[in-house]
């Protein structure tokens, strides 16, 4: 397992990263604790979580992820031998603290609820979910700019972060679902403050989504915060499972409708062009996609997900896939017929 360091923090990170937010819906505590064992065992010493998880988001279930994480944690007595990374949600769930915020106060809240379910005294990261203001994120595009909202200020969220830095709850900070303007706004207010420096930024990225290379990837790369990318089989989209209309029984698309973004007509004809790309070569078409992300100079870790142990051991196999230059010039000329059906 080959890793990569965790901005300028000094951490070192797997680059294949084990996501959890189907712990406590699609997967049992006892699935859970099996997934982080054999992912361990491979290699993986990166786990992320965020406190809303399990998605989809609801109360009966929030939180229920960080909790298996913990049961397991305790269980093994492994702590300091993964890096485990949380979030804290941006605004628009009411069944958290009555409707999350960034402020000082929600992320002091926040931190401290994470931390008695991951039954740990600190986490090793500690991202802000989604940005605290409008602008682009989930899929939105077209950015239009409100001189009234309701926002707090990066200022606060990364001054909070640093109370948290310094009471040793978190190691790092990190950004997720953020713009190129938020990212170099937050590096500005720490060379210009003294605020803590993002570390990485936790964005989609895939076959069907490449939109972090249009700003953020010379970011990466000049500014040493790399990509977590999250979403990276685009919700199994691009493993072909669900082409032709198939719908495969407890499949996320198939258990829950919400799940829109990268369900159009346009995202199926890419997928079928990268699907056959990939059974021309004799490729297995969502390790394909997988090796792709895991070759970005640019990445810092791929968050694979999976619900059986099945398909997590597929996407272990992608750690060793390298692609052909005549696959990857194959996958640059299907991008340009369809350059990112699903932002």
């Amino acid at each position: 397992m080959q890793t990569r360091p965790l901005g300028t923090t000094g951490i070192d990170v797997s680059r294949l990263c084990l996501g959890t937010m189907t712990f406590g819906e699609q997967n049992t505590e006892a699935e859970a604790h099996e997934q982080l064992d054999r992912a361990v065992a491979f290699g993986i010493n990166f786990i992320d979580t965020a406190e809303m998880y399990p998605v989809p988001p609801r109360a009966e279930t929030q939180g229920r992820t960080e909790a298996y994480i913990g049961s397991w944690l305790k269980a093994r007595g492994s702590r300091d031998d993964v890096i485990i990374a949380t979030k804290a949600s941006g605004p628009g769930l009411e069944h958290i603290r009555g409707g999350p915020r960034l402020t000082r106060e929600h992320l002091h809240r926040a931190i401290d609820d994470s931390l008695a379910r991951l039954q740990t005294d600190y986490v090793d990261l500690y991202q802000l979910h989604w940005p605290d203001r409008r602008t682009n994120y989930f899929g939105r595009l077209g950015y239009q700019h409100d001189e009234e909202e309701d926002a707090t200020d990066l200022e606060e969220s990364l001054s909070a972060l640093q109370e948290l830095l310094q009471a040793g709850k978190v190691r790092a900070v990190g950004l997720s679902n953020e713009t190129p303007w938020g990212v170099m706004r937050a590096l500005h207010l720490a060379g210009t403050l003294g605020l803590p420096r993002v570390a990485s930024v936790q964005n989609p990225y895939s076959l069907l989504n490449r939109s972090f290379e249009v700003g953020l990837a010379e970011i990466a790369h000049r500014e040493s915060v790399g990509l977590l990318a999250y979403s990276p089989l685009a919700f199994g989209k691009l493993s072909g499972k669900y082409l032709d209309g198939a719908r495969p029984a407890n499949a996320r698309l198939t258990l829950f409708e919400r799940f829109q973004r990268y369900n159009t007509p346009l995202a199926d004809e890419a997928t079928r062009a990268y699907v056959e790309l990939a059974r021309e070569h004799g490729l297995d078409p969502a390790q394909m996609a997988l090796a792709f992300v895991n070759s970005r100079r640019f990445l810092t870790s791929n968050i694979i997900g999976a619900t059986t142990m099945d398909q997590l051991e597929s996407d272990l196999a992608s750690e060793s896939l390298r692609l052909e230059d005549d696959v990857l010039d194959a996958i640059e000329a299907i991008h340009q017929r369809y350059p990112n059906p699903c932002p």
